[in-house]
């Protein structure tokens, strides 16, 4: 952990954070669904599966890129996208990391549940 005001979180804390964040919308984890279904790259097809404007969509798209979670190739007058495997690998042993170390995954058929006032 970093001393600094400036600084206070661990790279890998904010990194995930970030992560959480651009995860944090139906149409992004949609997007990813779509991509993870179908081989290769995606040119257009995408607006399609979303009830969502073509805008819309294209920012969505862009926070998934600024992430590094997809990747986009201009293919004449459009862009192909597809999932970047190596950032998707990193993010699944973050996630993992993290639920295993608050201890939520420690037994398949221990629950905690939160008691009601």
């Amino acid at each position: 952990m970093s001393d600094t005001k400036n600084d206070p979180f661990a790279t890998h804390v904010v990194e995930l954070a970030d992560l959480a964040k651009a995860l944090g919308h139906p149409a992004r984890v949609r997007i990813l669904e779509v991509l993870a279904q179908t081989p290769g790259c995606v040119c257009g097809d995408i607006v399609a599966q979303l009830p969502l404007a073509q805008a819309t969509v294209s920012q969505h798209l862009k926070e998934l890129k600024r992430v590094d979670l997809i990747q986009g190739e201009i293919a004449g007058p459009r862009t192909c996208y597809c999932l970047n495997s190596k950032t998707l690998t990193r993010a699944r042993e973050m996630f993992t990391n993290l639920f295993t170390g608050i201890g939520c995954c420690q037994s398949e058929g221990e629950v905690h549940e939160l008691e009601s006032e």
